[in-house]
C-alpha cells in the first residue's frame, strides 16, 4: 500500500491533463491529486494508472478514465455533507473523490467480488462512505433518500423510476444513457414531477446490469 513522491507528481501531471481537457471543478482536481489511483487497479498497471485511460478490474469491470470521473463528478456540484448515492461501487476509486470532497456516499455495488474487495480496501486508505451495499442499482437505496445528488457509472438503456424518485428537489442526477455509446446525461428535479434535461456528449461505459451477481 505504497503511496511515492513519484505517483504524487504523476497525479500532479494527470491534474494538469484533465485541466488541459476543461475540468475547472478545484475541488474535484483537489481530490484527483489526493487519491492514490494505483491502489485502486491490479498491481501490473501501475505504471499506467496516472494515464488518462480506463483499465479492467474484476468482474469484468473497468475503473473508469480519470476524465469521466473528474467530468460526472463536476457536474454534481457536490457540496459538503452532500448525500451521494453512487450507483456501481467498481473498484471504489469515484467513491473516494466524492469522500475526498465531503459527501455522505451511499453506493450500490451488484458484483459480489468488487464489494467484498472495495469494502476491505477503502477502510485501508482511511475513506469511509456513509453506506456500502451489495444489491441492485436499478432499486436504488430508498431508506437512505432522498438524495442531494445521484451518480451511475454505468451505461444504462433508461433512467430507473426508483432513481428518480429518490432524488431531491434541486438534486442533480448524472447517468450515462445508451447501449453501446452513451449520452452523458443530467437530470436536475425542478419539481414533485418536472426534470430538466441536459445531454452532454458520447461516453463509454459498461452495462447497467439488473439484479446482482
Amino acid at each position: 500500500m505504497k503511496d511515492t513522491a513519484k505517483h504524487q507528481g504523476l497525479r500532479n501531471q494527470l491534474v494538469s491533463t484533465l485541466q488541459q481537457k476543461g475540468i475547472t471543478d478545484l475541488r474535484v482536481l483537489d481530490a484527483i491529486k489526493k487519491i492514490p489511483r494505483h491502489l485502486f487497479l491490479n498491481s501490473s498497471f501501475e505504471n499506467y494508472a496516472y494515464q488518462d485511460k480506463a483499465f479492467p478490474i474484476d468482474a469484468g469491470q473497468t475503473i473508469s478514465q480519470p476524465y469521466t470521473v473528474a467530468f460526472q463528478t463536476q457536474l454534481l456540484e457536490i457540496k459538503k455533507d452532500h448525500k451521494v448515492l453512487e450507483i456501481g461501487t467498481g473498484s471504489g476509486y469515484q467513491t473516494a473523490v466524492l469522500c475526498m470532497m465531503g459527501a455522505k456516499v451511499y453506493s450500490i455495488e451488484r458484483q459480489n467480488e468488487l464489494f467484498k474487495k472495495t469494502s476491505t480496501l477503502l477502510p485501508k486508505l482511511g475513506i469511509r462512505p456513509k453506506h456500502l451495499t451489495f444489491g441492485d442499482g436499478y432499486k436504488g437505496l430508498p431508506t437512505y433518500g432522498p438524495f442531494d445528488s445521484i451518480i451511475v457509472t454505468a451505461g444504462a438503456p433508461y433512467i430507473p423510476q426508483a432513481l428518480m424518485a429518490q432524488l431531491k428537489i434541486g438534486g442533480r442526477l448524472v447517468i450515462p444513457l445508451g447501449e453501446e455509446i452513451q449520452i452523458m446525461t443530467l437530470l436536475i428535479r425542478k419539481n414533485e414531477t418536472q426534470f430538466e434535461k441536459h445531454e452532454l456528449g458520447e461516453f463509454r461505459f459498461v452495462p447497467l446490469l439488473e439484479d446482482k451477481n
